[in-house]
């Protein structure tokens, strides 16, 4: 009878370990190399922290909108409707983003060119789009930053070419149909990268301190109760004495963790805090694919990625 009830034992404890397994999270990191013309990467982790490429970091999609026709930037989300939404950065100088859609990361939507900054006469550029989802209101919006000319006069400097970005953005329920553009976030000063997450009932969104003079070119955080704003101001620096940039989040065993590319130094940095005020860098703790840059981490199956790996 011992004997049964062990093994009855054992029996439970491996289908509990097998489900356990088959539950845990799976991360994707979705980014660009070199300038972006060869279009979009993906590595993977089991524990957020080392990543190996898939494809041999071969390109998954070439890019083909804009005249530039580059994939920078890349931002994938997995939408209420099953699918994974991207959008990217398609030129330096253009007044539109890409977006494409998928069913499984291999196989993607014809790409489309969002003009969402056509509207706003001396737009220099839209850069650094990304999604975020509001399952309250069940809309999506898409966010960037641009410069336009003439504008936000009082932190403008003749250094980096005279941008001075602000973050913008449209909703949609659909990606079919778009709100008009609007401006998401004046924090007063020159912001660029945001990347917005949801924190128990409030919206956290990370940023990057543009500012030349003094420099600043650090990651920061601002809050809201809804995704559309207002946003707080914007909070201390919680990256230390480099240049960071491309921020993106993601929460691992119940702490969050950003990554971002410390750019002047050609690699990638990562910090992780219990509570979006304490952090702790873990820069010597990750390994990532050589060449990798800015962009952004989003969770999958293991049957998604055992697909990806296939290719």
């Amino acid at each position: 009878m011992k004997k049964i009830f062990l093994i009855a034992f054992l029996l439970i404890s491996i289908l509990i370990n097998v489900k356990a397994q088959s539950k845990k999270e799976i991360y994707l990191f979705a980014y660009f190399k070199s300038n972006g013309e060869d279009g979009l990467h993906l590595a993977y982790s089991k524990d957020a922290y080392q990543w190996k490429a898939l494809k041999n970091d071969q390109s998954f999609l070439t890019p083909i909108v804009s005249k530039d026709k580059l994939m920078r930037d890349p931002c994938i989300i997995r939408g209420a409707d099953g699918l994974f939404h991207m959008v990217w950065t398609v030129s330096w100088k253009d007044k539109g983003i890409g977006y494409a859609s998928s069913k499984d990361l291999i196989t993607w939507s014809t790409q489309q060119f969002l003009p969402v900054m056509e509207k706003e006469a001396g737009t220099r550029n839209t850069w650094a789009p990304e999604i975020t989802y509001d399952g309250k209101t069940k809309t999506y919006m898409i966010y960037w930053a641009s410069t336009i000319e003439g504008k936000f006069l009082e932190t403008a400097s003749k250094e980096e070419d005279g941008y001075n970005h602000r973050i913008y953005f449209v909703t949609t329920k659909d990606f079919k149909s778009f709100s008009d553009t609007k401006l998401l976030y004046e924090p007063g000063f020159n912001v660029i990268d945001a990347s917005i997450v949801k924190n128990d009932n409030k919206f956290v969104m990370f940023l990057k301190d543009e500012t030349r003079e003094p420099a600043q070119k650090n990651i920061k955080i601002a809050y809201s109760d809804n995704l559309v704003g207002p946003y707080t101001k914007a909070s201390a620096p919680i990256t230390g004495n480099y240049w960071a940039e491309g921020p993106t989040a993601v929460k691992v065993n119940n702490q969050w963790m950003v990554y971002f590319d410390k750019y002047r130094e050609h690699k990638y940095g990562a910090i992780i805090s219990p509570d979006l005020n304490m952090w702790t860098d873990v820069s010597d703790k990750i390994a990532l694919p050589k060449g990798l840059r800015h962009g952004t981490i989003l969770s999958i199956k293991e049957k998604e990625l055992k697909k990806l790996i296939a290719q």
